[in-house]
């Protein structure tokens, strides 16, 4: 039976409803009268001379949610937008150009930022009043929403000259934070070095973790990568291995792996913790933190070899196969935190429901181990976390820690599948190609580290959805799936992730098709995103709708830059097609950010680790099948992915490929032969290779640190 709350709140439908996003469909019924982005609202915004209202947000966003509830379904505030506004919402995985840009100017504006974004725009797309989440009503320190719409609608007819100075004052502070003037030199590694000191002093040395200043905690993968690729580096130095990055690095792993951050039943990694100990979560799973999370943990995993970081690693993998795979094999974006109208209710558990489900013997074992009390320990309720070691817990209990961990795995099913019942957190099921990319580049990884199809397969065919649901009819990569429709051109991110994940693909299947599509895609890209004047590349390409501005960044923040992304991939792909003009392609993007990185490298650790690869340059791994296929040569590769080596390309030739056609493409693979007649690997570097082995021994040795 339908409520009236509900009944009420459908009474009304908007344009949104005919929207793809599941963020854009939540406000289909506000009595708002919204638009998407797009000439219909912007050109009645230029008719009727009305400023805009601009609503950013996303589908998993907690307080996106709340102001919807508090003043977007209000009918009193609702009337008076619709009559003294153009409303328009934003899905800001969508439009991430919309949200970047718009965004800096919030952040001009007010000194800080987030989501919802609320900003007001003069009809020609220029910003002169911004904020975040706003209360319906005034309160200490925060006007209220409907104050706001109020002053806002005054100043624009009674004072207009203040709101267009405004509006010009803050379009200049955009233009600038979005201004990257080049320089002259490539990024020297020192830069790599002065960044990860940086880092080693900003990480939290009893917790793990980056807090910034406040409270929240998000997962530094970027950051963990660049250390572990500095700590790789720090051994052959003179003066011995900085141990502290890799002690940091690990720290960090480990509190996430057992805090509340991580979903030990489930798998997966939240958005990031509320809290410096990582218990309190922001529960939303976000796709590109699960792609991001599982690299960092089986890259620790590659050269720790510590269990945790293999296991971690995988159950990220098996949830998203499991809960974020379409059937069609494209990756949806993400799960909410809300179930329910609560945050966390599906995830937290009474110590009485687990006794109920275990029973009290093995209950007991389980709450020990897993921090779950009667009085609990996140409002009254028990968020599952391992504050203490398995040792410690088995030795507590009496009993071996393999038996420890034997009970509490026999648990962790039987809650899953008690919690399996319950309600779930909202899906938004929209899928980006960006971040497909992310996740098929890590999953692909992980077929090799973990010797594991399933994952082959799954990045497989989230690949073959992309490239053939994703692309207009000119061939050209698209932003945005969901429900058979496809649309918005793609950005810089979506080419430079898929181009990724295809090399990746390549570099683990050794399909030519892969490598040769990631061609395609890298022509596209500097076709169409490429500044010809200054080097490195645009978000939008020459060919999409004309914004504000036409922004040129390299800041990795929640997910790396495209320029970031592109900076390795174009010298992996020199490398495997060997085409110089490549290598001079990222020498010319790198001198356009050598200026930033020089003043402020702390924000780019995923541009670092493209700089690492270029002055350390990387191993060229040269594998031969004597066989038709790969799979003779398995054991080489899977030997070769699973050592750590943050620089190599991979490259394999098999007896059934035309050699000549193959090393036409693949210069590395000219003059590869097996050794014997058994599979072999030449271990090369700038071209040069040592002997060829047939033994995963030998080549380890050879390939050294």
């Amino acid at each position: 039976m339908t409520s009236s709350t509900e009944q009420q709140k459908h009474k009304h439908t908007n344009r949104l409803i005919h929207a793809t996003s599941p963020y854009l469909l939540q406000h289909a019924h506000n009595p708002v009268d919204w638009y998407e982005w797009g000439p219909e609202a912007l050109e009645k915004a230029k008719k009727e001379d009305k400023p805009i209202f601009l609503s950013i947000g996303y589908s998993a966003c907690h307080w996106c949610h709340v102001m919807e509830r508090e003043s977007f379904e209000d009918e009193e505030t609702a009337t008076l937008m619709n009559e003294r506004f153009i409303c328009i919402k934003v899905d800001r995985e969508e439009r991430p150009d919309l949200d970047d840009i718009y965004m800096s100017a919030t952040q001009a504006f007010t000194r800080s930022g987030g989501w919802p974004m609320s900003v007001w725009l003069t009809p020609d797309q220029r910003p002169f009043y911004a904020g975040t989440y706003f209360p319906p009503e005034s309160r200490p320190g925060r006007p209220g929403f409907k104050d706001v719409l109020s002053y806002l609608s005054r100043v624009w007819h009674e004072e207009r000259e203040k709101a267009l100075q405004q509006a010009e004052a803050l379009t200049e502070a955009v233009r600038q934070l979005t201004r990257v003037e080049p320089g002259d030199e490539v990024v020297p590694y020192d830069i790599v070095m002065r960044a990860t000191e940086f880092l080693s002093r900003a990480f939290d040395p009893v917790k793990g973790g980056i807090t910034g200043g406040g409270t929240n905690k998000f997962p530094p993968s970027m950051a963990m990568d660049l250390m572990l690729r500095r700590y790789h580096a720090s051994l052959d130095d003179d003066k011995g291995p900085d141990t502290k990055l890799l002690e940091l690095v690990e720290l960090t792993l480990d509190k996430m792996a057992y805090g509340g951050i991580y979903d030990h039943l489930g798998g997966g990694i939240a958005r990031y913790s509320t809290d410096a100990d990582w218990l309190v979560p922001h529960f939303e799973k976000m796709l590109y933190d699960q792609a991001l999370v599982s690299d960092i943990y089986q890259k620790a995993y590659q050269l720790t070899k510590k269990p945790l970081y293999g296991r971690v690693a995988r159950e990220i993998f098996d949830y998203v196969i499991d809960d974020l795979q379409s059937p069609d094999g494209g990756f949806y974006s993400t799960r909410d935190a809300d179930s329910e109208g609560e945050e966390g209710k599906f995830y937290i558990w009474s110590r009485k429901e687990v006794v109920a489900v275990l029973g009290e013997s093995e209950a007991a074992l389980f709450c020990d181990y897993y921090d779950v009390s009667e009085a609990g320990n996140w409002e009254g309720h028990n968020i599952l976390n391992v504050p203490r070691s398995p040792e410690t817990v088995a030795k507590l209990n009496k009993i071996s820690v393999e038996e420890l961990e034997s009970r509490v795995a026999a648990s962790r099913k039987r809650l899953f599948d008690v919690r399996k019942k319950r309600v779930m957190p909202h899906l938004d099921d929209k899928i980006l190609s960006g971040w497909n990319g992310l996740m098929i580049a890590s999953m692909a990884k992980g077929y090799r580290i973990f010797e594991e199809p399933r994952y082959r397969d799954a990045a497989v065919k989230a690949a073959e959805f992309v490239l053939t649901r994703m692309r207009d009819s000119e061939g050209r990569l698209l932003r945005t799936y969901r429900g058979g429709k496809t649309h918005t051109l793609g950005y810089l991110d979506d080419y430079a992730f898929m181009t990724e994940a295809l090399l990746n693909l390549y570099e683990t299947t050794f399909e030519m098709k892969w490598l040769e599509q990631a061609e395609q895609l890298n022509a596209q890209l500097m076709k169409h995103y490429r500044d010809e004047k200054e080097g490195a590349y645009f978000f939008t390409s020459d060919e999409a709708e004309k914004v504000l501005v036409r922004a040129k960044d390299a800041n990795d923040s929640a997910i790396p830059s495209g320029n970031s992304v592109q900076l390795m991939n174009l010298q992996r792909l020199a490398i495997l097609l060997g085409r110089k003009d490549l290598t001079e392609e990222a020498e010319k993007l790198m001198r356009a950010f050598s200026k930033k990185m020089s003043k402020q490298p702390f924000s780019s650790e995923r541009l670092l680790s493209g700089i690492d690869f270029f002055h350390r340059r990387p191993k060229e791994m040269a594998f031969v099948s004597p066989s038709g296929d790969v799979s003779p040569a398995d054991g080489l590769i899977n030997a070769a992915w699973q050592h750590y080596v943050p620089n190599a390309v991979f490259a394999l030739l098999t007896a059934a490929d035309n050699a000549e056609t193959v090393t036409k493409r693949v210069p590395l693979l000219v003059g590869k032969t097996p050794l014997d007649g058994k599979p072999s690997v030449y271990v090369c570097e700038n071209y040069t290779c040592k002997a060829p082995t047939t033994e995963a021994k030998v080549m380890l040795e050879q390939i050294g640190r």
